[in-house]
């Protein structure tokens, strides 16, 4: 299709002076086919109309805020923080330039095919992705893998929690995009990916498989499987001149009918230094022994009426069925918290 000039073409023969292209009339858009950017029309227009329907409706378009949906977390970031630039004459010099090919022109009973031309814009991108950036990451969560307490009396054990992670980079070419597009949606979705924790609360109690704690205020002694509870028992500690040792402890070492290596100590009189057999009356560690700590551990007592008290020279003692009960539940490396 020919181009429109103020003059037509059979005026100007007939008046034999050539148009000078100073006079020319502003060149259209061409009609067919159709010219949009986005789905604004622009065809048929001049110069001038073209950038004035550039201004007034793809302008406004491209300034739009962009609305981005994190799981249940929502974000914006409007043109004039993403540094939108739009020219309109650049545009408008775009449409002008497209040239219709040879019978491109409406074919009849059909409707055109439009010419979709991309509008003249620019934005920051670093803004964008700044944006991206810390948007995933106020929408995303780290996994925490689940957690314990450890303490005398009970276990605290807090669960696993699955963590939510979004891609921020995959979210700004979301942005990108439908900022350089007056008719992209401008309402974006992405959904998080889980991210699995490190470890679960099943593997959290297999690796505390058995605590033994020693209260030595209230005189007890608790034994947890996989951080539960499973039985208390009254105990006696050491005197207020030889006190249980505090702290955190492992099973040394255990026996069954324990010799005593008597300590050379002014307590154990004509016996200190000696090695009484187990089993023997003057043997004081009965039926079993838990070594927790150098000479201290856990066994029996024929004085049972000192349990509940503060007797013994820095063992824990146990009445003889309650050792023997116990002795088979606690595995050697088993923490010991004595407080």
């Amino acid at each position: 299709m020919a181009r429109r000039f103020l003059l037509t073409a059979s005026c100007a023969a007939a008046l034999a002076v050539p148009v000078p292209a100073a006079v020319a009339a502003p060149a259209t858009v061409p009609e067919s086919p159709n010219v949009t950017v986005g789905d604004i029309s622009l065809s048929g227009l001049t110069y001038e109309q073209a950038v004035e329907r550039l201004e007034s409706r793809v302008r406004p378009a491209l300034m739009r805020k962009v609305v981005v949906r994190l799981g249940a977390r929502q974000f914006t970031i409007t043109g004039a923080q993403a540094g939108v630039r739009f020219d309109a004459a650049a545009t408008a010099r775009r449409a002008l330039a497209v040239d219709p090919a040879p019978g491109a022109g409406p074919v009849e009973g059909a409707a055109s095919v439009p010419a979709v031309i991309d509008p003249v814009v620019r934005h920051s991108r670093l803004a964008v992705r700044a944006f991206a950036q810390k948007a995933a990451a106020q929408a995303g969560r780290p996994a925490r893998g689940a957690r314990v307490r450890l303490g005398i009396r009970r276990q605290r054990v807090t669960g696993a929690k699955i963590g939510l992670r979004f891609d921020a980079a995959a979210l700004a070419s979301q942005v990108d995009a439908a900022l350089d597009s007056p008719s992209a949606p401008r309402l974006l979705t992405q959904r998080g990916r889980r991210v699995v924790p490190s470890r679960s609360i099943t593997e959290l109690r297999r690796m505390f498989g058995t605590i033994v704690t020693v209260d030595r205020a209230s005189f007890t002694l608790r034994l947890f499987k996989h951080l539960k509870w499973v039985k208390s028992y009254k105990v006696a500690v050491g005197m207020p001149a030889y006190p249980t040792p505090t702290g955190n402890f492992r099973v040394q070492n255990k026996q069954v009918n324990p010799t005593w290596s008597v300590p050379n100590s002014p307590w154990a009189g004509e016996l200190a230094g000696s090695r009484i057999p187990g089993g023997s009356p003057a043997n004081p560690l009965k039926a079993r022994w838990i070594g927790v700590s150098g000479s201290v551990g856990i066994h029996g007592t024929g004085d049972e009426w000192s349990v509940g008290s503060r007797a013994s020279h820095g063992c824990i003692r146990m009445r003889v069925a309650d050792v023997i009960a116990l002795y088979p539940r606690v595995p050697v490396g088993a923490r010991v918290m004595i407080r």
